[in-house]
């Protein structure tokens, strides 16, 4: 049976199952094909649990978890409202092509609602034609302001 829900930030289980759902995306080729390093694994749930403006929508299968959307509260300037960023959605191999990217995808649109958010976004890898017809499914296209001017590309910089 699926479940989905508010990951609780002081619950055991869902620390673990954040921190098991974010390493398994991490080694997976869509999330950079490495796991995550051992200080990020001991201090995520506690960074985040630190930020009211964080949230993690889990989704388990007879108890073990399958997939996860990490979300971040931004704000747009243009709307002066808030915009929820999904920062990272997965789901793990074995329970792909089950509709599970759909059911969070619903849960953290009807929270950004609740939140008085304008939108949601989130990153894609061009590569990643599966997530991209999920995405578009759900009504997400990319990011273009002036059509002439093209689409937007997220640029980063590590500091």
């Amino acid at each position: 049976m699926l479940e989905i829900t508010l990951a609780d930030y002081q619950n055991p289980k869902h620390r673990q199952a954040v921190v098991v759902m974010l390493d398994d995306y991490a080694r997976d080729p869509m999330g950079g094909g490495e796991a995550l390093p051992e200080a990020t694994k001991e201090n995520l749930v506690d960074e985040m649990a630190k930020r009211d403006y964080v949230f993690s929508i889990l989704a388990f299968d007879d108890g073990e978890p399958v997939g996860i959307a990490n979300c971040v509260e931004g704000f747009s300037t243009f709307a002066a409202k808030p915009v929820m960023n999904i920062h990272d959605i997965a789901v793990t191999e074995s329970h792909r092509g089950k509709g599970i990217a759909k059911r969070l995808l619903n849960e953290v649109a009807t929270l950004a609602e609740f939140r008085g958010c304008v939108k949601l976004t989130l990153e894609v890898l061009q590569g990643n034609e599966p997530a991209k017809l999920a995405y578009e499914k759900f009504g997400f296209k990319p990011y273009q302001l002036e059509a002439s001017m093209g689409k937007a590309e997220f640029w980063q910089k590590y500091l």
